[in-house]
């Protein structure tokens, strides 16, 4: 997988902090496809999507059609409809998703208030090498992802379009 999109200075110690742990996310695990952090409503807010990566062209051969907009399209449905499913199932809050296809892997997080982390990975992937570095990922984002932070990750990610 391409590494994530380069970090502008011009970003806080906050936000750049939050694109080190994702890039550190994509170095650390094998057999990732890409990586996308969705706020509540369904806004991409960080990606390791090549398309955003200034180095080379895009490649998205290994993830879904399109780019990393369309993983944050997926990660916000399944997110909701898992919160559906266990509002009417009485389960309580959703802590995670996974779908496992012939040709990949999906998994979806929460990170805080509604944000989600998602993962789509290869079929052969250790799901729980994947599971463990996203709850790590989760456990460190979710306490500096405040709406202000939200708001910059979004501008930014508007500007690099």
């Amino acid at each position: 997988m391409t590494a994530p999109t380069p970090v502008s200075s011009a970003l806080s110690s906050a936000a750049r902090n939050l694109h080190w742990l994702l890039t550190n996310l994509v170095e650390e695990v094998p057999g990732l496809f890409s990586v996308a952090v969705v706020s509540s409503d369904g806004l991409l807010l960080l990606s390791s999507d090549p398309g955003h990566n200034a180095e080379g062209p895009a490649d998205h051969s290994g993830g879904p059609k399109g780019s990393s907009a369309d993983l944050a399209t997926i990660v916000s449905g399944i997110g909701s409809l898992t919160i559906g499913a266990a509002k009417l199932m009485d389960g309580g809050g959703v802590k995670q998703t996974m779908v496992a296809m012939e040709e990949g892997s999906l998994f979806v997080m929460s990170i805080s208030d509604g944000s989600l982390l998602g993962v789509h990975a290869t079929p052969d992937c250790d799901m729980s090498v994947v599971a463990y570095h996203m709850a790590l990922f989760v456990g460190r984002a979710g306490h500096v992802l405040t709406p202000e932070l939200r708001s910059e990750l979004r501008q930014s990610m508007e500007s690099t379009r």
